[in-house]
């Protein structure tokens, strides 16, 4: 897979994401695809991940990330920095966080791992 494929592998999920399209997201995962996020844990599988998935976006409804870049990463990957802004359903507060989300492809171009780390966890 090339750099320029990664990147617009990544651009895809994330504008899916934003559109809280979860019957398009699902399918962009491998089935043994990992998830890892130091805000809401470790996932293994596309089935637990969706399900993180779902209910994320049931206590986030109107999560939304701001991506100013995109870079390639090793492994047929990309990384970029995001700020994420929602309102928190179950206390109703305005949430906003920062991070650092890489992304990994398969050779066909299937998600095989997430990682989302705070700021202070960019290493």
């Amino acid at each position: 897979m090339s750099k320029k494929e990664a990147i617009e592998r990544a651009k895809n999920y994330v504008a899916l994401s934003n559109a809280h399209d979860l019957p398009h997201i699902k399918p962009l995962f491998a089935g043994d695809a990992t998830y890892h996020s130091a805000y809401f844990g470790e996932y293994k599988g596309s089935t637990a991940i969706h399900a993180m998935m779902t209910d994320f976006f049931i206590r986030f409804p109107d999560a939304h990330w701001e991506v100013p870049e995109y870079r390639p990463i090793e492994d047929n990957g990309a990384e970029f920095d995001f700020v994420m802004t929602g309102m928190d359903a179950s206390s109703g507060e305005r949430v906003q966080r920062q991070g650092l989300e890489r992304i990994y492809f398969t050779p066909d171009g299937l998600i095989k791992h997430i990682a989302v780390c705070k700021p202070s966890e960019r290493s």
